[in-house]
């Protein structure tokens, strides 16, 4: 019979995890030598250690979307899929803030620690974490919109394993897909019967907003010439809103990469943006809330490793032959995958101008027990809160 005390440590390998910090700055004494590991640099384990727990934190992270993406690959998602979703990308968030944070702890080395074990990577680099960027395809980041290391794809350096996952991930639907996919499927915005366009409402209250600055400005006291740049500027931002209200305009601007989701995706987004507090909109509001926070704790994360390199490092190259510093902060803005996300606050008009939805289209978006109730008592008229929304 196994004793109590084993089953802690044979349950989580224990053995295998902590016997897998190999210091390479070790040297070892010879018969005459009693300084053992005079010339071994401490902080070493700390960057062994402090990289393990990255990789452990990358495969939950793909083991989370391992679910989510299964979850997604359905052409018509269950509901009930959508509250396990948004548990385990609220997780991802956090095992992200985790490990932005985890950046404090290898601050604590100095760079002369760094240099003293520097040359025993060889060229290994972080940027060989195949795991991180399997993260990244999966999420959506595609090989077009990457930068280029050293001149090479980014699998470059990489072994005929690893190259296998990324062509696998880089060929199937990425969660950047499947969100196009979901969005466009979204209902409401649109009758059947053609007799309701939210679109036709919310272009009326863009160009009443416009309409609304540009009549103050021609009472305001400003001079002529301040005026005429005042205007300028709202006929500009006129045009902005075509980008997401005309189907030519779009196109042009996701065929130069200024967008990546398409044009029905985009404006379900938005719309879910704007009546967020609807009952049934709620769960993708956060859905796409979480997805944001992860496009920006990666970037928060890449920011704090080229700092973390400029520490160690200075201006030199990065050990796996890349530029250092300057290739990381490149990547802080060249390797957002749900941009789109954040540029729709460019496309919000203030909530008083906002289009007041059918009553029909606000009950169908409440929870359908709340009609019961109502008609249990008496009654199947909206509340008070409902009519005046």
């Amino acid at each position: 019979m196994k004793k109590n005390w084993d089953q802690y440590s044979e349950y989580l390998h224990l053995d295998k995890i902590l016997g897998a910090q190999h210091r390479r700055s070790i040297i070892l004494p010879d018969d005459n030598d009693t300084a053992c590991n005079a010339a071994s640099s401490h902080d070493e384990m700390l960057f062994i250690v402090f990289h393990q727990v990255y990789e452990l934190w990358f495969k939950q992270i793909l083991f989370e979307m391992d679910d989510i993406q299964s979850r997604f690959s359905h052409k018509i998602i269950n509901d009930r899929d959508l509250g396990p979703v948004i548990g385990q990308l609220g997780r991802i968030v956090l095992i992200l803030r985790n490990i932005v944070a985890q950046m404090y702890i290898l601050e604590t080395m100095n760079p002369q620690s760094f240099v003293d074990f520097r040359d025993k990577l060889e060229t290994a680099s972080g940027f060989q974490s195949w795991q991180f960027r399997l993260v990244e395809i999966r999420l959506g980041l595609r090989r077009e919109d990457r930068l280029k290391f050293n001149y090479n794809d980014y699998d470059m350096q990489m072994n005929d394993t690893h190259r296998g996952f990324f062509k696998q991930a880089e060929t199937t639907p990425t969660l950047h897909d499947q969100l196009d996919g979901w969005l466009s499927r979204t209902p409401f915005i649109e009758d059947q019967d053609a007799r309701y366009s939210f679109w036709e409402d919310y272009q009326k209250a863009v160009h009443h907003m416009f309409d609304v600055r540009l009549n103050e400005l021609r009472e305001s006291p400003l001079n002529t010439a301040d005026k005429d740049k005042e205007e300028a500027m709202i006929t500009k931002g006129r045009l902005k809103f075509d980008a997401i209200l005309n189907p030519d305009a779009h196109a042009e601007m996701q065929k130069n990469g200024q967008w990546h989701l398409s044009l029905k995706a985009l404006q379900s987004a938005l719309f879910i943006h704007i009546y967020r507090d609807e009952p049934v909109l709620q769960m993708p509001f956060r859905m796409m809330s979480y997805l944001m926070d992860i496009d920006s704790l990666l970037a928060k994360w890449r920011y704090a490793h080229a700092l973390m390199v400029q520490r160690m490092v200075g201006f030199s190259m990065g050990s796996g032959g890349s530029s250092g510093y300057g290739y990381l902060m490149q990547t802080l803005e060249k390797h957002r995958i749900f941009s789109d996300l954040f540029t729709l606050s460019s496309y919000l008009i203030p909530s008083h101008m906002q289009p007041t939805l059918p009553k029909a289209l606000q009950r169908s978006m409440d929870y359908h027990y709340t009609h019961s109730q109502n008609k249990n008592m008496g009654t199947d008229t909206p509340t008070k809160e409902q009519e005046s929304s």
